[in-house]
């Protein structure tokens, strides 16, 4: 596999790590119909834990087995394929080598209380995603959560685990929790401020949710109005929010959320690659339809990213 241009610009911006967490993130970046090119697409499987069963796979009865993922994401030309343990362990040994993966190292469920807070149990190991050949670990952190600074702890020392062996780390950085309203969750200061406490934590590629142009926080308010922050349109929230990725330093793919139509999802990604965003991990909007649906939409949304369409 020899690295392209744009590729080895990319790892050049990851300056404290080793040969074998780029070699990793160089094997993302470098699978697929988009390989080479900068852009991912990563089809994340995780919401069978998140939502439960009949929620997740119902509306495609195929996506019950863990097998049609793998092989969704390998037809579809994606970049990686993302999934909790036990989904990974059951297609590993057919799987293996044909697409990179990343274990999803914690996870939350819908049948805990209200009271309980918005917290995610640890679920597997560093030694789990070495066994299973995973090109990188994920997890998930709650900023405004009660429960995030032992989120924040968590990953720290799971990401310093992971390096040492030579894995990166993929962090979803979703606010929610006691300090946030439900507006605020995709409130662009506060999207940013997650990217932002992401790449601090030492998030090797960050995943957050798109954002509206709602402003939460009162002092940050006052900023963005005082500095004429434009935040008129997607591009240019996707674009501020790659600003507080280290000024564009680090990995950014954004979230597809739960299922709406097709022209969306493409609308979407035109205004991640038109922000200057890496890409889309996107679940429930590609296996929740119908296979040949599915294909066609990521093939579509490949060409959005390659500027075809």
């Amino acid at each position: 596999m020899k690295t392209t241009r744009i590729v080895q610009k990319i790892l050049a911006n990851y300056e404290s790590d080793n040969p074998g967490t780029k070699a990793n993130l160089a094997r993302m970046l470098m699978e697929g119909k988009l390989g080479g090119t900068g852009k991912m697409i990563i089809l994340p499987v995780d919401q069978g834990f998140e939502h439960g069963p009949a929620r997740s796979f119902a509306p495609n009865a195929p996506g019950y087995d863990p097998h049609y993922h793998y092989q969704l994401a390998i037809d579809a030309g994606l970049n990686a394929y993302a999934a909790p343990l036990g989904m990974l362990e059951a297609g590993a040994d057919t799987y293996a080598g044909q697409i990179p993966t990343i274990l999803k190292m914690n996870s939350a469920n819908s049948l805990m209380s209200d009271t309980a807070g918005k917290n995610q149990a640890v679920t597997a190991s560093v030694s789990d995603a070495q066994r299973l050949g995973c090109a990188a670990i994920g997890f998930t952190i709650y900023p405004g959560s009660d429960c995030a600074l032992d989120m924040f702890e968590e990953i720290v020392e799971l990401r310093k685990q992971a390096a040492a062996v030579g894995i990166p780390t993929v962090i979803w950085s979703y606010p929610r929790g006691e300090a946030i309203t439900k507006d605020g969750e995709t409130a662009i200061d506060v999207a940013a401020y997650a990217a932002q406490i992401a790449a601090l934590i030492g998030a090797h590629i960050i995943k957050i949710k798109l954002s509206t142009d709602h402003l939460m926080l009162p002092e940050a308010k006052k900023v963005y109005e005082e500095q004429g922050i434009d935040i008129s349109t997607q591009a240019k929230r996707v674009a501020h929010c790659m600003d507080s990725a280290f000024g564009g330093r680090r990995i950014m793919v954004f979230s597809g959320g739960a299922k709406k139509g097709a022209d969306s999802v493409y609308d979407d990604a035109r205004a991640i690659r038109d922000g200057g965003g890496n890409g889309s991990i996107i679940g429930r909007n590609s296996f929740q339809r119908d296979r040949a649906d599915a294909l066609s939409m990521l093939s579509q949304l490949v060409d959005i990213y390659k500027g075809k369409a």
